[in-house]
């Protein structure tokens, strides 16, 4: 809080299958691929290491499931300096991550930075203060950005009255009211060691990991209830079938999010899902692509002139998810034929997917997740997203495999049983008037009238 800048991780979101943060290598490297090796210590806390024996570098960083007193934030910013390293810490709507990347050499001060940033803070009321004013800045920052701001509303209204449809940064009154007795409230609740995973990438080895965890974090608090990495300790997120629509004649697009209740990272259609998003992908005009090399919706979209771009996602939370399409156009008199034809393409999924379309889909998925991860910064997210929201780290050739199996039939009945027919949640902004009403909308996921 004093020393680090929490990020709002909307600001990082991977959607469209790069979302998922699950580690994959082609065939040719999975054979000499890394191993993770995990360990708990006593007080619960999960040490998770994937060693790169060659590796000059290393990310070691703490994820949570939700300045200091040894170092002021002058000394602490000056030694990260002093090491060349780079400390960071983002929030997502679950989780919060601090994470320092070193020489191999540093690894140690890594770790006693990031254990006294967490279980040290001050929280002086004047970095406080200044934090304040940052998160404001980003605030108006993001309010600029009309794709966050669509996915910030999508979210309150799929997820209305719980936790998962509040922002990341969240409400203006609140940001200006909180004060230093509700964040160390907070740091008391969330910041046990069952909630915790200790990750190392690269040039670090899993002992000495463990005894660096030993020394640092052996005092950590438990949660008086405890629940073990992976399971849901709070109550089941309900999705509701709504829309929010803020007209704005003066913008020079219609920017419109559609969405159904997705899946939760635990979820057995996890990948068939994935590859149901990949099978529409992602199209913008300005790539000058041929849109016979993509899905059959954006051939649609692009030769009937009716979006300037789309982006389809599956984003994955705990116990639920959101799984559309964002859409953004020009083309203000046909957004009724443009809305349309997309959902005449989600309701084909559930009657005729074809097998060419699967297979590339599919193809496209396991490239997209390779490139995913792109360092020891990347891996690392990767193994603690994976063991706070599963409670396991797949291996590249289970998470190969699991893409493979996915079938044709898998496809059509993932349709059927998430997408055809079922309620959506809608956020559009922009020049929308020409978006129809809701129920005409919901008509069209049922629709067999092409």
């Amino acid at each position: 809080m004093v020393a680090v800048r929490l990020l709002s991780s909307s600001l990082r979101r991977s959607i469209g299958g790069v979302q998922a943060r699950h580690a994959i290598r082609s065939l040719a490297t999975v054979v000499t691929a890394p191993l993770t090796e995990i360990s708990t210590l006593s007080n619960g806390l999960t040490v998770a290491t994937e060693a790169h024996p060659n590796a000059l570098t290393a990310t070691v960083g703490v994820w949570i499931d939700a300045g200091t007193n040894k170092r002021s934030q002058h000394a602490l910013e000056l030694e990260v300096e002093n090491l060349g390293a780079h400390l960071n810490a983002y929030t997502s709507r679950e989780q919060t991550v601090y994470y320092a990347k070193s020489f191999r050499k540093d690894v140690p001060a890594s770790v006693d930075i990031i254990s006294d940033i967490l279980q040290n803070s001050k929280l002086e009321t004047s970095a406080i203060e200044r934090e304040r004013d940052v998160i404001l800045r980003e605030q108006e920052e993001v309010d600029k950005q009309y794709e966050e701001v669509v996915f910030d509303h999508l979210h309150a209204v799929a997820f209305q009255g719980q936790p998962l449809g509040r922002t990341i940064l969240g409400p203006k009154k609140n940001i200006l009211s909180i004060k230093r007795d509700d964040l160390t409230s907070y740091i008391k609740t969330n910041y046990t060691a069952d909630r915790m995973v200790l990750v190392g990438t690269g040039g670090v080895e899993h002992s000495e990991l463990v005894e660096l965890a030993k020394q640092h974090f052996a005092t950590l608090p438990v949660s008086s209830n405890p629940v073990p990495l992976g399971r849901a300790a709070h109550p089941s997120t309900n999705f509701v079938g709504s829309e929010v629509r803020i007209r704005d004649d003066t913008m020079s697009t219609a920017n419109i999010a559609i969405a159904v209740e997705g899946v939760g990272w635990r979820s057995p259609d996890y990948f068939p899902m994935l590859v149901l998003q990949s099978i529409f992908g992602n199209w913008d005009r300005s790539l000058g692509s041929s849109p016979l090399l993509s899905s059959r919706l954006s051939h649609v979209i692009s030769s009937n002139n009716l979006a300037n771009s789309f982006m389809s996602f599956s984003t994955s939370y705990s116990d639920t998810g959101l799984w559309g399409i964002y859409l953004v156009t020009e083309n203000f008199m046909n957004i009724d034929d443009l809305i349309h034809f997309t959902l005449r393409e989600w309701t084909r999924m559930s009657t005729a997917p074809t097998a060419i379309e699967v297979e590339r889909a599919k193809s496209q998925l396991k490239a997209s997740l390779l490139l995913s991860l792109d360092g020891t910064t990347a891996i690392a997210e990767d193994i603690g997203r994976q063991l706070v929201t599963s409670g396991r780290r797949y291996t590249p050739k289970q998470i190969e495999n699991d893409v493979n199996a996915v079938t044709v039939e898998e496809i059509q009945r993932v349709a059927q049983k998430y997408v055809w027919d079922k309620d959506l949640a809608i956020a559009a902004l922009g020049r929308i008037e020409g978006l129809l009403d809701y129920n005409r909308i919901r008509a069209d996921t049922s629709s067999l009238v092409y």
